[in-house]
């Protein structure tokens, strides 16, 4: 049962942000990118319990060069947890800004396509399914934007906020160039329907899937992986394009990273498929962060579940002296 006024709560959370929104858009936009430094700076100081899950997080991801091993290790994590609190916020500024400068005559200002992106186009224009991995990296919603600006239809499947009055406000923000959100609950029908009709499916492939989830290595640690998309790619025959828009230069320049392609004929022989294309996935994801490791959410738990301990079978020696 909803708590005694908490609608009342959600609104007024929700005017506050319409406010703040009002505010940024109205103020120059380096005068943006130097509130979101100060509110970096803020957040580093206020919030402990997330800068210490970052700390925590990159000592397991990079203990050679910022680990404890070596000297001045935690020094070096401890300018990587500042980098990536200021990204993130900067990253806010930039999604206010984003429908005031990203338009269909504009966005090669703001999109470099990388080395390569003949092979995502022709997939794009192929009309079949295609499902597009990401993870908390670089600027992810710019990417559904930018698809959608450019006339592709596309689906991208979101966590529903817990305020209502917040949540109408992303959706309306992310739906505006065309691009359809689905709820991560509850909209599995209208997922499969996707994909059967040949539609462009987003997901954010990097997230905690709890202990039941495929664990697969992740900057060489073990991290709990939906099986949803490997299962997808594999009932529907779908490749898994693994892509990233990383951050290259200011004002809000970026460049596509396809970094693999992933077709499920590839892994039809394999004698546990869906670990295998989830290893790879994942594994391409890791490439990515490794580039540009300040462009990564390190403040959530990625780590949070790990596999169970087995306990040895005991020998029939052992069940004997029992």
């Amino acid at each position: 049962m909803a708590k005694a006024g908490k609608p009342l709560v959600d609104f007024a959370i929700y005017a506050i942000v319409r406010l703040m929104v009002g505010i940024i858009q109205a103020i120059p936009y380096r005068a943006g990118l130097a509130l979101a430094d100060g509110l970096a700076a803020l957040a580093y100081h206020l919030d402990k319990r997330h800068r210490m899950v970052a700390h925590e997080n990159l000592a397991f991801a990079f203990p050679d060069t910022m680990g404890n091993h070596v000297p001045g290790g935690p020094k070096k994590r401890d300018v990587m947890v500042r980098a990536t609190l200021r990204h993130f916020c900067r990253l806010v500024i930039e999604m206010i800004w984003l429908p005031r400068v990203f338009q269909v005559g504009s966005w090669k200002r703001h999109i470099d396509l990388g080395e390569n992106p003949a092979p995502l186009i022709r997939l794009l224009l192929s009309g079949r399914p295609m499902l597009l991995a990401t993870g908390h990296f670089g600027n992810w919603e710019m990417a559904g934007y930018m698809l959608g600006l450019l006339g592709f239809k596309t689906f991208a499947i979101a966590r529903v906020l817990d305020n209502p009055y917040l949540e109408n406000f992303l959706i309306q923000f992310r739906q505006r160039t065309g691009q359809t959100i689905l709820a991560k609950k509850g909209d599995f029908d209208q997922i499969q329907n996707v994909l059967g009709a040949g539609g462009i499916l987003a997901t954010l492939a990097d997230q905690d899937a709890g202990p039941k989830g495929q664990f697969v290595p992740f900057f060489n640690r073990p991290a709990s992986t939906h099986k949803a998309l490997a299962l997808m790619a594999i009932e529907y025959n779908t490749p898994v394009v693994v892509v990233g828009l990383a951050k290259i230069a200011e004002p809000m320049r970026y460049r596509l990273e396809v970094e693999e392609i992933l077709e499920p004929a590839d892994f039809k022989n394999e004698p546990a498929a869906i670990a295998a294309l989830t290893t790879r996935y994942t594994n391409a994801l890791e490439r990515m962060v490794a580039r540009h490791p300040e462009q990564y959410f390190w403040l959530h738990r990625r780590w949070k579940h790990q596999p169970p301990i087995r306990k040895p079978k005991k020998s029939s020696r052992d069940l004997a002296a029992a």
